[in-house]
Protein backbone atom coordinates (compact mmCIF):
# COMPACT_ATOMS: atom_id res chain seq x y z
CA UNK A 1 0.00 0.00 0.00
CA UNK A 2 3.20 2.45 0.30
CA UNK A 3 4.27 1.82 -3.15
CA UNK A 4 0.80 2.38 -4.21
CA UNK A 5 0.76 6.11 -2.51
CA UNK A 6 2.14 9.15 -4.27
CA UNK A 7 5.36 10.25 -2.55
CA UNK A 8 3.71 13.69 -1.72
CA UNK A 9 1.24 12.22 0.00
CA UNK A 10 2.98 9.64 1.93
CA UNK A 11 5.64 12.13 2.75
CA UNK A 12 2.59 14.35 4.17
CA UNK A 13 1.20 11.12 6.13
CA UNK A 14 4.32 10.16 7.88
CA UNK A 15 5.19 13.99 8.61
CA UNK A 16 1.31 14.30 10.19
CA UNK A 17 2.24 10.79 11.75
CA UNK A 18 5.43 12.07 13.55
CA UNK A 19 3.49 15.58 14.94
CA UNK A 20 0.89 13.45 16.20
CA UNK A 21 3.11 11.46 18.09
CA UNK A 22 5.49 14.32 19.20
CA UNK A 23 2.56 16.06 20.70
CA UNK A 24 2.12 15.50 24.61
CA UNK A 25 -1.21 16.38 25.94
CA UNK A 26 -1.75 17.22 29.51
CA UNK A 27 -2.75 13.71 29.99
CA UNK A 28 0.52 12.10 29.15
CA UNK A 29 -1.21 10.08 26.30
CA UNK A 30 1.12 10.41 23.45
CA UNK A 31 5.07 10.02 23.98
CA UNK A 32 7.67 10.93 21.74
CA UNK A 33 8.99 7.81 20.34
CA UNK A 34 12.20 8.74 21.00
CA UNK A 35 12.06 8.75 24.85
CA UNK A 36 14.09 6.20 26.05
CA UNK A 37 13.08 3.67 29.27
CA UNK A 38 14.74 5.70 31.96
CA UNK A 39 13.17 8.50 30.63
CA UNK A 40 9.64 7.17 30.43
CA UNK A 41 10.55 5.90 34.28
CA UNK A 42 11.76 9.41 35.83
CA UNK A 43 8.22 10.91 33.73
CA UNK A 44 6.20 8.44 35.54
CA UNK A 45 8.52 8.82 39.20
CA UNK A 46 7.84 12.49 38.93
CA UNK A 47 3.81 11.83 38.39
CA UNK A 48 3.91 9.28 41.21
CA UNK A 49 5.78 12.22 42.87
CA UNK A 50 3.15 15.01 42.52
CA UNK A 51 0.40 13.01 43.26
CA UNK A 52 1.94 12.19 46.98
CA UNK A 53 2.13 15.62 47.09
CA UNK A 54 -0.87 16.28 46.50
CA UNK A 55 -2.47 13.65 48.76
CA UNK A 56 -0.12 15.33 51.45
CA UNK A 57 -1.49 18.94 50.87
CA UNK A 58 -5.20 17.77 50.94
CA UNK A 59 -4.60 15.37 54.38
CA UNK A 60 -3.07 18.63 56.04
CA UNK A 61 -5.92 20.57 54.30
CA UNK A 62 -8.45 18.18 56.44
CA UNK A 63 -6.92 18.30 59.22
CA UNK A 64 -6.70 22.37 59.06
CA UNK A 65 -10.25 22.77 58.66
CA UNK A 66 -11.45 20.25 61.38
CA UNK A 67 -8.95 19.74 63.97
CA UNK A 68 -10.75 17.00 65.57
CA UNK A 69 -10.15 14.50 62.91
CA UNK A 70 -6.16 14.57 63.84
CA UNK A 71 -6.84 14.52 67.58
CA UNK A 72 -9.84 11.42 66.95
CA UNK A 73 -6.94 9.69 65.24
CA UNK A 74 -3.95 9.98 68.22
CA UNK A 75 -7.19 8.65 70.40
CA UNK A 76 -7.73 5.59 68.52
CA UNK A 77 -3.85 4.97 68.16
CA UNK A 78 -3.22 5.75 71.99
CA UNK A 79 -6.23 3.23 72.62
CA UNK A 80 -4.84 0.40 70.09
CA UNK A 81 -1.53 0.90 72.23
CA UNK A 82 -3.12 0.56 74.98
CA UNK A 83 -5.17 -2.60 74.29
CA UNK A 84 -2.33 -4.70 72.38
CA UNK A 85 -0.43 -5.16 76.07
CA UNK A 86 -2.65 -7.49 76.20
CA UNK A 87 -0.39 -9.20 74.21
CA UNK A 88 2.90 -9.03 75.70
CA UNK A 89 1.20 -9.66 79.36
CA UNK A 90 1.35 -13.52 80.45
CA UNK A 91 -2.17 -14.44 80.48
CA UNK A 92 -4.09 -17.52 80.96
CA UNK A 93 -3.92 -19.63 78.04
CA UNK A 94 -7.29 -19.54 77.12
CA UNK A 95 -7.34 -15.54 77.04
CA UNK A 96 -4.01 -15.57 75.68
CA UNK A 97 -5.59 -17.21 72.47
CA UNK A 98 -8.14 -15.01 72.25
CA UNK A 99 -6.32 -11.46 72.72
CA UNK A 100 -7.26 -10.28 69.63
CA UNK A 101 -10.89 -9.85 70.04
CA UNK A 102 -10.06 -6.58 72.09
CA UNK A 103 -7.99 -5.24 70.02
CA UNK A 104 -10.44 -6.07 67.47
CA UNK A 105 -13.16 -4.31 70.03
CA UNK A 106 -11.42 -1.11 69.95
CA UNK A 107 -11.25 -1.01 66.32
CA UNK A 108 -15.02 -1.74 65.92
CA UNK A 109 -16.33 0.36 68.37
CA UNK A 110 -13.85 3.38 68.48
CA UNK A 111 -16.01 6.01 66.92
CA UNK A 112 -16.00 9.73 66.78
CA UNK A 113 -18.05 11.05 68.87
CA UNK A 114 -18.88 9.29 72.25
CA UNK A 115 -22.57 8.44 71.25
CA UNK A 116 -21.57 6.87 68.39
CA UNK A 117 -18.99 4.73 70.81
CA UNK A 118 -21.70 3.94 73.23
CA UNK A 119 -24.24 3.14 71.09
CA UNK A 120 -21.55 0.48 69.22
CA UNK A 121 -20.20 -0.73 72.89
CA UNK A 122 -24.13 -1.22 73.71
CA UNK A 123 -24.94 -3.41 70.66
CA UNK A 124 -21.61 -5.39 71.08
CA UNK A 125 -22.21 -6.18 74.83
CA UNK A 126 -25.70 -7.34 74.25
CA UNK A 127 -24.99 -8.89 71.01
CA UNK A 128 -22.00 -11.34 72.78
CA UNK A 129 -24.33 -11.71 76.06
CA UNK A 130 -26.91 -13.16 74.23
CA UNK A 131 -25.40 -15.13 71.26
CA UNK A 132 -23.45 -16.94 74.17
CA UNK A 133 -25.91 -17.72 76.64
CA UNK A 134 -28.18 -19.07 73.79
CA UNK A 135 -25.04 -21.13 72.22
CA UNK A 136 -24.44 -22.67 75.62
CA UNK A 137 -27.76 -23.37 76.02
CA UNK A 138 -28.28 -24.79 72.56
CA UNK A 139 -24.82 -26.86 72.95
CA UNK A 140 -26.00 -28.29 76.16
CA UNK A 141 -29.49 -29.44 74.95
CA UNK A 142 -27.65 -31.12 71.99
CA UNK A 143 -25.32 -33.51 74.30
CA UNK A 144 -28.32 -34.71 75.62
CA UNK A 145 -29.53 -35.87 71.73
CA UNK A 146 -26.72 -38.27 71.86
CA UNK A 147 -26.58 -39.52 68.13
CA UNK A 148 -28.94 -36.55 67.40
CA UNK A 149 -26.28 -34.12 68.44
CA UNK A 150 -25.23 -32.80 65.02
CA UNK A 151 -28.73 -32.66 64.17
CA UNK A 152 -29.86 -30.33 66.90
CA UNK A 153 -26.58 -28.24 66.50
CA UNK A 154 -26.93 -27.27 63.24
CA UNK A 155 -30.91 -27.29 63.12
CA UNK A 156 -30.33 -24.30 66.61
CA UNK A 157 -28.07 -22.82 63.84
CA UNK A 158 -30.56 -22.21 60.98
CA UNK A 159 -33.49 -21.39 63.19
CA UNK A 160 -31.19 -18.90 65.24
CA UNK A 161 -29.55 -17.20 61.95
CA UNK A 162 -33.00 -17.03 60.21
CA UNK A 163 -35.10 -15.25 62.96
CA UNK A 164 -31.90 -12.97 63.78
CA UNK A 165 -31.56 -11.88 60.11
CA UNK A 166 -35.42 -11.59 60.10
CA UNK A 167 -35.64 -9.25 63.15
CA UNK A 168 -32.72 -6.68 61.99
CA UNK A 169 -34.88 -6.09 59.14
CA UNK A 170 -38.04 -4.53 60.78
CA UNK A 171 -37.73 -0.72 61.14
CA UNK A 172 -37.59 -0.71 65.00
CA UNK A 173 -34.78 -2.43 64.72
CA UNK A 174 -32.34 -0.64 62.22
CA UNK A 175 -30.57 0.99 65.17
CA UNK A 176 -29.54 -2.33 66.26
CA UNK A 177 -28.05 -3.88 63.03
CA UNK A 178 -24.54 -4.04 64.25
CA UNK A 179 -25.78 -5.77 67.21
CA UNK A 180 -27.19 -8.65 65.18
CA UNK A 181 -24.37 -8.90 63.62
CA UNK A 182 -22.15 -9.07 66.51
CA UNK A 183 -24.59 -11.96 67.85
CA UNK A 184 -24.77 -13.95 64.81
CA UNK A 185 -20.91 -14.23 64.64
CA UNK A 186 -20.48 -14.87 68.54
CA UNK A 187 -22.92 -17.56 68.32
CA UNK A 188 -21.58 -19.23 65.28
CA UNK A 189 -17.64 -18.78 66.32
CA UNK A 190 -19.11 -20.85 70.06
CA UNK A 191 -21.01 -23.23 68.51
CA UNK A 192 -18.46 -24.31 66.13
CA UNK A 193 -15.87 -24.73 69.07
CA UNK A 194 -14.30 -27.81 69.48
CA UNK A 195 -15.14 -30.33 72.79
CA UNK A 196 -15.51 -28.02 75.82
CA UNK A 197 -13.85 -25.53 74.59
CA UNK A 198 -17.42 -23.39 74.06
CA UNK A 199 -17.35 -22.74 77.37
CA UNK A 200 -14.05 -21.45 77.69
CA UNK A 201 -13.80 -18.99 74.27
CA UNK A 202 -17.39 -17.78 75.56
CA UNK A 203 -16.43 -16.25 79.08
CA UNK A 204 -12.59 -15.37 77.77
CA UNK A 205 -13.80 -13.67 74.49
CA UNK A 206 -16.86 -11.82 76.80
CA UNK A 207 -14.17 -10.66 79.07
CA UNK A 208 -11.84 -9.48 76.50
CA UNK A 209 -14.10 -7.47 74.57
CA UNK A 210 -15.18 -5.40 77.68
CA UNK A 211 -11.63 -4.81 78.19
CA UNK A 212 -11.56 -3.22 74.42
CA UNK A 213 -15.25 -1.49 75.26
CA UNK A 214 -13.68 -0.11 78.63
CA UNK A 215 -10.73 1.29 77.24
CA UNK A 216 -12.28 2.81 74.11
CA UNK A 217 -15.43 4.62 76.09
CA UNK A 218 -12.13 5.61 78.55
CA UNK A 219 -9.64 7.16 76.38
CA UNK A 220 -13.08 8.52 74.27
CA UNK A 221 -14.70 10.20 76.93
CA UNK A 222 -11.41 11.46 78.60
CA UNK A 223 -9.18 12.92 75.76
CA UNK A 224 -10.64 15.80 73.75
CA UNK A 225 -14.53 14.58 73.97
CA UNK A 226 -16.49 14.87 70.87
CA UNK A 227 -20.28 14.92 71.59
CA UNK A 228 -22.93 14.29 68.14
CA UNK A 229 -25.35 16.60 70.81
CA UNK A 230 -22.85 19.53 69.92
CA UNK A 231 -22.49 18.56 66.09
CA UNK A 232 -26.31 18.62 66.24
CA UNK A 233 -26.56 21.82 67.56
CA UNK A 234 -23.82 23.74 65.18
CA UNK A 235 -25.99 21.90 62.13
CA UNK A 236 -28.93 23.29 62.67
CA UNK A 237 -27.67 27.03 63.27
CA UNK A 238 -25.49 26.81 60.73
CA UNK A 239 -28.64 25.69 58.16
CA UNK A 240 -30.88 28.59 59.42
CA UNK A 241 -27.88 31.04 58.67
CA UNK A 242 -27.46 29.97 55.52
CA UNK A 243 -30.98 29.84 54.37
CA UNK A 244 -31.16 33.34 55.66
CA UNK A 245 -28.08 34.12 53.23
CA UNK A 246 -29.63 32.08 50.62
CA UNK A 247 -33.10 34.15 51.02
CA UNK A 248 -30.94 37.54 50.56
CA UNK A 249 -29.39 36.38 47.58
CA UNK A 250 -32.21 35.11 45.82
CA UNK A 251 -34.01 38.49 46.78
CA UNK A 252 -31.01 41.03 45.57
CA UNK A 253 -30.31 38.92 42.59
CA UNK A 254 -34.00 38.98 41.72
CA UNK A 255 -34.23 42.47 41.83
CA UNK A 256 -31.01 43.39 40.77
CA UNK A 257 -31.58 41.21 37.57
CA UNK A 258 -28.68 39.28 37.68
CA UNK A 259 -28.88 36.29 35.92
CA UNK A 260 -26.32 33.13 35.26
CA UNK A 261 -25.00 33.78 31.73
CA UNK A 262 -24.17 29.86 31.91
CA UNK A 263 -26.33 27.76 34.61
CA UNK A 264 -23.62 25.29 35.95
CA UNK A 265 -24.71 21.41 35.51
CA UNK A 266 -24.15 20.80 39.01
CA UNK A 267 -27.09 23.05 39.70
CA UNK A 268 -29.16 21.56 37.42
CA UNK A 269 -28.26 17.59 38.40
CA UNK A 270 -28.80 19.05 42.20
CA UNK A 271 -24.98 18.23 43.01
CA UNK A 272 -22.81 20.04 45.23
CA UNK A 273 -21.34 23.58 43.71
CA UNK A 274 -19.57 26.23 45.18
CA UNK A 275 -21.97 29.22 45.25
CA UNK A 276 -23.36 30.75 48.46
CA UNK A 277 -26.62 31.32 47.10
CA UNK A 278 -27.52 27.48 46.16
CA UNK A 279 -25.59 25.99 49.47
CA UNK A 280 -26.95 27.66 51.82
CA UNK A 281 -30.56 26.34 51.15
CA UNK A 282 -29.27 22.90 49.37
CA UNK A 283 -27.17 22.29 53.17
CA UNK A 284 -30.84 22.58 54.91
CA UNK A 285 -32.73 20.33 52.47
CA UNK A 286 -29.65 17.58 52.45
CA UNK A 287 -29.24 17.78 55.83
CA UNK A 288 -31.82 14.99 57.34
CA UNK A 289 -30.10 11.75 57.01
CA UNK A 290 -27.39 13.86 59.08
CA UNK A 291 -29.42 14.84 61.66
CA UNK A 292 -31.51 11.87 61.94
CA UNK A 293 -27.57 9.77 61.92
CA UNK A 294 -26.55 12.54 64.66
CA UNK A 295 -29.44 12.20 67.21
CA UNK A 296 -29.71 8.29 67.31
CA UNK A 297 -26.33 8.80 68.41
CA UNK A 298 -26.80 12.26 70.92
CA UNK A 299 -29.83 10.07 72.74
CA UNK A 300 -26.97 7.98 74.04
CA UNK A 301 -24.72 10.74 75.73
CA UNK A 302 -24.37 11.64 78.85
CA UNK A 303 -25.16 15.50 79.80
CA UNK A 304 -22.37 17.26 79.38
CA UNK A 305 -21.32 21.08 78.83
CA UNK A 306 -24.69 23.46 78.16
CA UNK A 307 -26.89 20.22 78.13
CA UNK A 308 -27.56 19.87 81.70
CA UNK A 309 -30.38 17.55 81.54
CA UNK A 310 -31.11 14.06 81.75
CA UNK A 311 -33.04 13.67 79.03
CA UNK A 312 -31.98 16.62 76.71
CA UNK A 313 -34.82 16.91 74.21
CA UNK A 314 -32.74 16.66 71.27
CA UNK A 315 -35.46 15.03 68.80
CA UNK A 316 -36.86 18.72 69.09
CA UNK A 317 -33.74 20.26 67.55
CA UNK A 318 -35.07 17.67 64.49
CA UNK A 319 -38.46 19.26 64.42
CA UNK A 320 -36.83 22.90 64.27
CA UNK A 321 -34.90 21.73 61.24
CA UNK A 322 -37.68 20.18 59.63
CA UNK A 323 -39.51 23.01 59.66
CA UNK A 324 -36.46 25.17 58.37
CA UNK A 325 -36.40 22.92 55.55
CA UNK A 326 -40.56 23.70 54.75
CA UNK A 327 -39.09 27.09 54.31
CA UNK A 328 -36.00 26.39 52.32
CA UNK A 329 -38.19 24.26 49.75
CA UNK A 330 -39.85 28.03 48.62
CA UNK A 331 -35.73 29.67 48.74
CA UNK A 332 -35.07 26.85 46.08
CA UNK A 333 -38.27 27.81 43.94
CA UNK A 334 -37.06 31.47 44.13
CA UNK A 335 -33.87 30.32 43.20
CA UNK A 336 -35.61 28.75 40.17
CA UNK A 337 -37.20 31.54 39.06
CA UNK A 338 -34.17 33.26 38.71
CA UNK A 339 -32.70 29.85 36.41
CA UNK A 340 -36.20 29.60 34.52
CA UNK A 341 -36.12 31.06 30.78
CA UNK A 342 -39.25 33.36 31.56
CA UNK A 343 -38.34 36.05 33.03
CA UNK A 344 -40.32 39.82 33.75
CA UNK A 345 -38.61 42.49 32.36
CA UNK A 346 -36.32 45.01 35.17
CA UNK A 347 -38.87 47.96 34.74
CA UNK A 348 -41.48 45.72 35.70
CA UNK A 349 -40.11 44.26 38.73
CA UNK A 350 -38.76 47.81 39.90
CA UNK A 351 -42.55 48.58 40.26
CA UNK A 352 -42.74 46.00 43.61
CA UNK A 353 -39.09 46.41 44.59
CA UNK A 354 -39.24 48.41 47.83
CA UNK A 355 -41.91 45.50 49.01
CA UNK A 356 -40.41 42.28 47.89
CA UNK A 357 -37.23 44.03 49.48
CA UNK A 358 -38.36 44.89 52.55
CA UNK A 359 -40.36 41.19 52.59
CA UNK A 360 -36.79 39.71 52.59
CA UNK A 361 -35.20 41.80 55.01
CA UNK A 362 -37.55 41.47 57.16
CA UNK A 363 -37.61 37.37 56.48
CA UNK A 364 -34.01 37.52 56.86
CA UNK A 365 -33.98 38.89 60.51
CA UNK A 366 -36.15 36.42 61.61
CA UNK A 367 -33.75 33.81 60.65
CA UNK A 368 -30.46 35.71 61.65
CA UNK A 369 -32.79 36.17 65.08
CA UNK A 370 -33.62 32.46 65.52
CA UNK A 371 -29.79 31.32 64.64
CA UNK A 372 -28.79 33.64 66.99
CA UNK A 373 -30.64 33.28 70.19
CA UNK A 374 -30.13 29.17 69.41
CA UNK A 375 -26.12 29.46 69.18
CA UNK A 376 -26.48 31.41 72.99
CA UNK A 377 -29.22 28.63 74.30
CA UNK A 378 -31.82 32.00 74.80
CA UNK A 379 -35.50 32.10 74.56
CA UNK A 380 -37.08 34.40 71.95
CA UNK A 381 -38.40 37.78 73.29
CA UNK A 382 -41.41 38.55 74.24
CA UNK A 383 -43.72 39.24 71.98
CA UNK A 384 -44.79 38.57 68.30
CA UNK A 385 -41.39 38.23 66.51
CA UNK A 386 -43.87 37.92 63.06
CA UNK A 387 -45.28 40.98 63.28
CA UNK A 388 -42.93 42.98 60.93
CA UNK A 389 -42.66 40.32 58.42
CA UNK A 390 -46.52 40.18 58.46
CA UNK A 391 -47.24 43.46 57.99
CA UNK A 392 -44.54 43.96 55.12
CA UNK A 393 -46.06 40.59 53.27
CA UNK A 394 -49.47 42.25 53.76
CA UNK A 395 -48.25 45.46 52.07
CA UNK A 396 -47.00 43.68 49.46
CA UNK A 397 -50.11 42.07 48.74
CA UNK A 398 -52.05 45.01 48.98
CA UNK A 399 -49.45 46.94 46.43
CA UNK A 400 -49.87 43.37 43.88
CA UNK A 401 -53.78 44.06 44.17
CA UNK A 402 -53.27 47.63 43.86
CA UNK A 403 -51.13 47.37 40.37
CA UNK A 404 -52.34 44.06 39.81
CA UNK A 405 -52.88 45.42 35.99
CA UNK A 406 -49.50 45.52 35.05
CA UNK A 407 -49.61 41.51 35.31
CA UNK A 408 -52.20 40.89 33.27
CA UNK A 409 -52.89 41.90 29.28
CA UNK A 410 -56.46 44.10 30.09
CA UNK A 411 -56.52 44.77 26.26
CA UNK A 412 -57.83 40.98 26.01
CA UNK A 413 -60.65 40.98 29.06
CA UNK A 414 -63.85 40.02 27.90
CA UNK A 415 -66.00 42.87 29.82
CA UNK A 416 -68.66 42.39 27.29
CA UNK A 417 -69.37 39.27 28.14
CA UNK A 418 -70.18 39.23 31.91
CA UNK A 419 -71.91 36.12 33.03
CA UNK A 420 -76.07 37.10 34.40
CA UNK A 421 -75.37 36.79 37.89
CA UNK A 422 -73.16 39.72 37.90
CA UNK A 423 -75.77 42.07 36.42
CA UNK A 424 -77.07 43.06 39.96
CA UNK A 425 -75.49 46.40 40.61
CA UNK A 426 -75.67 44.90 44.48
CA UNK A 427 -73.89 41.99 43.80
CA UNK A 428 -71.20 44.02 41.48
CA UNK A 429 -70.58 46.45 44.62
CA UNK A 430 -70.06 43.40 47.23
CA UNK A 431 -67.90 42.36 44.77
CA UNK A 432 -65.69 45.37 44.56
CA UNK A 433 -65.68 45.70 48.43
CA UNK A 434 -64.39 42.09 48.65
CA UNK A 435 -61.72 42.84 46.07
CA UNK A 436 -59.94 45.71 48.19
CA UNK A 437 -59.80 43.87 51.03
CA UNK A 438 -55.84 42.15 50.95
CA UNK A 439 -56.18 38.70 50.43
CA UNK A 440 -53.44 37.34 53.34
CA UNK A 441 -54.78 39.69 55.97
CA UNK A 442 -56.69 37.52 57.21
CA UNK A 443 -54.37 34.40 57.11
CA UNK A 444 -51.64 36.46 59.13
CA UNK A 445 -53.97 37.73 61.99
CA UNK A 446 -55.04 34.24 62.17
CA UNK A 447 -51.75 32.76 62.27
CA UNK A 448 -50.08 35.93 64.97
CA UNK A 449 -52.14 33.77 68.11
CA UNK A 450 -48.76 33.77 70.25
CA UNK A 451 -47.76 37.13 71.15
CA UNK A 452 -44.02 37.93 70.09
CA UNK A 453 -42.61 40.93 69.67
CA UNK A 454 -39.49 41.89 67.18
CA UNK A 455 -35.93 42.69 68.56
CA UNK A 456 -34.54 45.32 66.54
CA UNK A 457 -31.39 43.70 64.64
CA UNK A 458 -28.66 45.40 63.06
CA UNK A 459 -28.84 45.74 59.47
CA UNK A 460 -27.89 42.89 57.58
CA UNK A 461 -24.83 42.53 54.97
CA UNK A 462 -26.38 42.77 51.43
CA UNK A 463 -25.77 39.71 49.15
CA UNK A 464 -22.86 41.03 46.50
CA UNK A 465 -22.88 39.30 43.36
CA UNK A 466 -18.97 39.53 44.14
CA UNK A 467 -19.41 36.53 46.97
CA UNK A 468 -20.14 34.12 44.27
CA UNK A 469 -16.38 33.54 43.92
CA UNK A 470 -15.97 30.88 41.04
CA UNK A 471 -19.23 31.40 39.48
CA UNK A 472 -18.91 35.41 39.48
CA UNK A 473 -17.81 35.03 35.78
CA UNK A 474 -21.35 33.48 34.92
CA UNK A 475 -22.89 35.97 36.01
CA UNK A 476 -25.04 39.01 33.94
CA UNK A 477 -27.78 41.04 33.07
CA UNK A 478 -30.91 39.68 32.77
CA UNK A 479 -32.87 40.04 29.35
CA UNK A 480 -36.95 39.37 29.84
CA UNK A 481 -38.26 36.59 27.68
CA UNK A 482 -38.82 36.42 24.47
CA UNK A 483 -35.53 37.93 23.89
CA UNK A 484 -34.09 34.87 25.43
CA UNK A 485 -35.66 32.12 23.40
CA UNK A 486 -32.75 30.48 20.80
CA UNK A 487 -35.39 31.95 17.40
CA UNK A 488 -33.95 31.61 13.85
CA UNK A 489 -32.99 34.85 12.20
CA UNK A 490 -35.75 34.51 9.93
CA UNK A 491 -38.67 34.09 12.81
CA UNK A 492 -40.91 36.57 12.82
CA UNK A 493 -43.47 36.90 16.05
CA UNK A 494 -46.74 38.28 15.20
CA UNK A 495 -48.78 40.39 17.89
CA UNK A 496 -50.81 37.49 19.39
CA UNK A 497 -46.93 35.85 20.16
CA UNK A 498 -45.51 38.78 21.57
CA UNK A 499 -48.50 39.99 23.65
CA UNK A 500 -48.53 36.16 25.09
CA UNK A 501 -44.77 36.07 25.56
CA UNK A 502 -44.95 39.54 27.95
CA UNK A 503 -48.06 38.23 29.62
CA UNK A 504 -46.17 34.77 30.66
CA UNK A 505 -43.39 37.25 31.62
CA UNK A 506 -45.17 39.43 34.16
CA UNK A 507 -46.62 36.26 35.30
CA UNK A 508 -43.11 34.98 36.68
CA UNK A 509 -43.01 38.04 38.90
CA UNK A 510 -46.29 37.22 40.41
CA UNK A 511 -45.09 33.49 40.76
CA UNK A 512 -41.87 34.63 42.68
CA UNK A 513 -43.94 37.24 45.04
CA UNK A 514 -46.39 34.17 45.69
CA UNK A 515 -43.68 32.44 46.98
CA UNK A 516 -42.17 34.61 49.05
CA UNK A 517 -45.44 35.33 50.50
CA UNK A 518 -45.56 31.76 50.72
CA UNK A 519 -41.94 31.43 52.47
CA UNK A 520 -43.52 34.40 55.09
CA UNK A 521 -46.31 32.18 56.19
CA UNK A 522 -44.35 28.77 56.99
CA UNK A 523 -42.15 30.84 59.49
CA UNK A 524 -44.45 30.49 61.58
CA UNK A 525 -44.24 27.32 62.38
CA UNK A 526 -40.53 27.30 62.39
CA UNK A 527 -40.84 30.10 65.24
CA UNK A 528 -43.58 27.49 67.09
CA UNK A 529 -40.80 25.03 67.37
CA UNK A 530 -38.38 27.00 68.03
CA UNK A 531 -40.61 27.70 71.27
CA UNK A 532 -41.40 24.24 72.14
CA UNK A 533 -37.65 23.49 71.89
CA UNK A 534 -36.79 26.05 74.29
CA UNK A 535 -39.11 25.09 77.01
CA UNK A 536 -38.70 21.84 76.70
CA UNK A 537 -34.56 22.09 76.72
CA UNK A 538 -35.08 24.94 79.39
CA UNK A 539 -33.18 27.77 77.41
CA UNK A 540 -32.88 31.25 79.28
CA UNK A 541 -34.85 34.10 79.67
CA UNK A 542 -33.95 36.15 76.84
CA UNK A 543 -31.82 39.04 77.77
CA UNK A 544 -31.67 42.43 76.39
CA UNK A 545 -28.12 43.23 74.57
CA UNK A 546 -28.36 47.14 75.65
CA UNK A 547 -29.48 46.34 79.01
CA UNK A 548 -26.15 43.20 79.80
CA UNK A 549 -24.02 45.93 78.58
CA UNK A 550 -25.24 48.77 80.88
CA UNK A 551 -24.32 46.00 83.72
CA UNK A 552 -21.45 44.69 82.76
CA UNK A 553 -20.20 48.72 82.41
CA UNK A 554 -21.71 49.56 86.08
CA UNK A 555 -20.14 46.36 87.70
CA UNK A 556 -16.63 47.04 85.82
CA UNK A 557 -17.07 50.74 87.38
CA UNK A 558 -17.59 49.13 90.92
CA UNK A 559 -14.88 46.76 90.56
CA UNK A 560 -12.23 49.68 89.40
CA UNK A 561 -13.23 51.86 92.14
CA UNK A 562 -12.92 49.09 94.83
CA UNK A 563 -9.80 48.61 93.61
CA UNK A 564 -8.78 52.29 93.56
CA UNK A 565 -9.97 52.60 97.62
CA UNK A 566 -7.74 49.38 98.41
CA UNK A 567 -4.58 50.84 96.71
Amino acid sequence: MAESLPASHWQSFVEAEKERLLLRNFTGDFVATNEGPFSRAGRKLDQWWHYVKATVVTACETGRSDPRKVIFGAKVGFALSLVSLLSFLKLPMSFGKHAIWSIVTVIVVFEFSIGATLSKGFNRAVGTLSAGAIAIGIVGLSSLAGKLQEFVIITGIFVTGFLASYLKLHQSMKQYEYGFRVFLMTFSIVVDSEGSDFIQTAVSRLALIAVGAVISLLVNVCIFPIWSGEDLHKLVVENLRGVASSLEGCINMYLDCVEYSRIPSRILLYQAFDDPLYKGYRAAVQSSSQEDSLLNFAVWEPPHGRYKMLHYPWSEYVKVSGALRHCAFMVMAMHGCILSEIQAPPELRQTFKNGIQRVGTEGCKVLRLLSEKLENLEKLPPGDLLQHVHDSAEDLQMMIDKKSYVLVNAESWECGKRPGKFADSEVLQEMKDGEKRPFITNSFIASAVTSRSTLSLQNSVSFSVSRMGSVEDMLSRQTNWPSRMSLGSDTILNEREVRTYESAAALSLATFTSLLIEFVARLQNLVDSYEELSEKAKFKEYANSNETKKVSRFRGMLLSCFCCRKG
